[in-house]
């Protein structure tokens, strides 16, 4: 059971009771007459063919409060998207598959891409953007959650506990953020996160001094949490990188665009497991070694929107800091580990901090060499505003491939 403890800006709130999922449904239920509620799932089609996606649409099936549900399919061909209109069938809510492979979707991301206002490459956050887009011509749905599809311990109660913070008429958040505790089959997980980030974010607030945005970033329990909620006006102006850097960008938006007390985190699960991205000790444009550099950039591009002014020297300095608090991290992770019956290799996780140190002088290197580079993709304002009807052509569309498609 988690305790009541408030750290950061950031209100934190917690799993005291375990309450009832029926309880907690019931409400949300009532709370929907009033703020229709969606939930986006970006999706590969291969996660149809895996072993938590099935057994998340089986939860699914029994939420009564949901007015949509929008998926985000990527990978997949016409056979194949056939195939997913039937897989997703068994849902009774309104739902809605967008196929981004399928030629009438892809002819609205070329207009898109040559005006400039398009994701620059394939991913979660190209999805993502176009199922926000889906949500905003729609118009079903006031508070909108959104979580990945490779969750195998997931359960309908991480699905209400993410999305009642943004649906109770009488809260005023206007964006709450997931977390749990990342401890599956005896191990403590989510390296990027415990080793990477929060050792990283405490380097940066060491060697720049005291800055508001890290403090921020470092009052989130699991800032890589792939599962977030918000209200449909977030929808509008948030610009999120398409690359691995999505999370941390989401973070980085809410910062600039609402006050602390219009934002949340809480407690949605106490056992979560996922598919694990391989470390690629090797590999800089793989796994989560590319991860780290991609977050890493999201970080440094961030700061210096704040004036930061970033050198060689600098970079040397956050990565020999980082290094020797993400070293003593990885004793206090063991200690814990210990205490509670788990396992940690500590030369493992060594392993993947020597990594990730290397990654910081890479990512700042980068940073460097490339200084006009904006992965972020246009606010569905700024694209709304050069093409009026996108939102109604982008809805017809996927009307269009339903309608001609299911059978």
């Amino acid at each position: 059971m988690a305790d009541f403890y408030q750290n950061g800006v950031v209100t934190t709130l917690h799993n005291l009771a375990n309450r009832p999922t029926e309880e907690l449904e019931a409400e949300l239920l009532r709370f929907s007459q009033k703020r229709p509620m969606a939930l986006i799932l970006p999706s590969l089609y291969s996660e149809l063919e895996g072993e938590a996606l099935p057994d998340i649409i089986e939860h699914l099936k029994d939420v009564p409060y949901l007015s949509e549900i929008v998926i985000g399919l990527d990978r997949a061909d016409k056979e194949q998207y056939k195939s997913a209109l039937k897989f997703f069938g068994k849902l009774p809510q309104h739902h809605r598959v967008l196929w981004n492979d399928g030629p009438r979707l892809q002819a609205i991301d070329k207009e898109l891409t040559e005006m400039g206002l398009a994701p620059k490459e394939l991913g979660k956050g190209r999805n993502v953007w176009y199922c926000m887009g889906y949500i905003l011509a729609s118009n079903r749905a006031e508070s909108v959650a959104l979580h990945d599809c490779d969750i195998v311990t997931y359960n309908r109660d991480l699905l209400a506990r993410l999305i009642y913070p943004v649906a109770n008429p009488m809260f005023n958040y206007e964006f709450c953020k997931g977390y749990y505790a990342r401890v599956a089959d005896g191990k403590i997980n989510g390296r990027v996160s415990r080793l990477l980030v929060t050792p990283l974010l405490r380097a940066l607030k060491r060697t720049l001094g005291d800055n508001e945005y890290l403090e921020f970033m470092d009052s989130f329990r699991y800032p890589l949490a792939g599962e977030f909620s918000f209200r449909r006006d977030v929808l509008n102006d948030i610009r999120i990188p398409s690359d691995w850097g999505l999370e941390i960008g989401v973070l980085s938006e809410m910062h600039r665009n609402y006050s602390h007390n219009r934002l949340c985190q809480a407690d949605i699960a106490e056992t979560y497991d996922h598919k694990h991205q391989d470390l690629s000790l090797h590999d800089d444009q793989g796994g989560l070694s590319k991860m780290s550099i991609d977050i890493t950039k999201a970080l440094f591009r961030k700061l210096a929107t704040q004036g930061v002014a970033f050198s060689p020297e600098t970079f040397r300095a956050v990565k020999a800091t980082y290094y020797r608090i993400a070293l003593d991290f990885v004793e206090t992770y063991h200690n814990d580990a210990v205490m509670n019956g788990l396992t940690l290799d500590i030369h493992r996780e060594e392993k993947a901090v020597e990594m990730f140190a290397s990654n910081i002088m890479k990512a700042g290197q980068s940073f460097l060499d490339s200084p006009m580079e904006t992965p972020f993709i246009p606010s569905w304002n700024r694209v709304t505003s050069a093409v009026p009807d996108i939102l109604d052509r982008l809805l017809e569309a996927v009307e269009a491939d339903t309608s001609e498609l299911l059978e």
